[in-house]
């Protein structure tokens, strides 16, 4: 299996040379390159093609926000992965919002930053439920239209609209299969086709819209 390629992006030369070093012990990912600011971002994926960019948010030049909604913009773009601290939980929201995969604390344990890595690269979900709870109760963008997203969620089908709740509840594919007695390959084909109905990118827009709506 191929090391996930990784591009790092942080203006502290401190934080990136941290996280490669974390990120490079093993064979599962490979730093393939780094930028200190995001208006480095676009060329930066053009030379490295990273499978993940791990984002910082704050940035003196161009902040992760911008750069993340870009670089989502760009037609078979790398998954992102936000880096940040709770007081800049808006921007976090808004990266989401944008298409970003998730986010991590810049105080999260090496081996769970090499995890969450690892399961934005396989699309499968980067928020717990205590930290999605910790997310949407800290985070004041504006009143949600709860009834533009309940709309959205009325095209799926029952089954759909199951495993929807269930994702946005954190639950990996695995413990969806097991908690609605399908196979994770029926689980895979259900998630594909809500994003699709859904015109979304990931499973993370999946819990914020369902957060919308009013049934997290």
């Amino acid at each position: 299996m191929k090391p996930v390629r990784v591009l790092i992006v942080d203006d502290d030369p401190l934080v990136r040379a941290g996280l490669s070093m974390i990120l490079s012990g093993g064979e599962e990912v490979s730093v393939v390159g780094q930028a200190a600011d995001g208006g480095e971002v676009a060329a930066a994926v053009t030379q490295h093609r990273p499978d993940v960019v791990l984002m910082d948010i704050r940035m003196p030049g161009v902040d992760g926000l911008a750069a993340t909604e870009a670089l989502r913009n760009r037609p078979g773009a790398p998954e992102v992965l936000v880096l940040t601290t709770f007081d800049a939980d808006e921007y976090v929201l808004r990266a989401l919002r944008a298409g970003a995969s998730g986010f991590l604390l810049k105080d999260t344990p090496p081996a769970q930053i090499k995890q969450a890595v690892l399961r934005v690269a396989r699309g499968e979900a980067t928020l717990s439920p205590s930290v999605t709870r910790q997310l949407i109760t800290h985070v004041a963008a504006g009143p949600p239209d709860r009834g533009q997203a309940a709309g959205r969620l009325a095209r799926l089908s029952t089954r759909e609209r199951e495993v929807a709740l269930a994702v946005a509840q954190g639950r990996s594919n695995a413990e969806i299969s097991a908690e609605l007695f399908m196979s994770v390959a029926t689980v895979k084909a259900h998630v594909s086709r809500v994003l699709t109905k859904l015109d979304l990118n990931n499973r993370v827009q999946v819990a914020l819209l369902v957060h919308d709506a009013g049934l997290a």
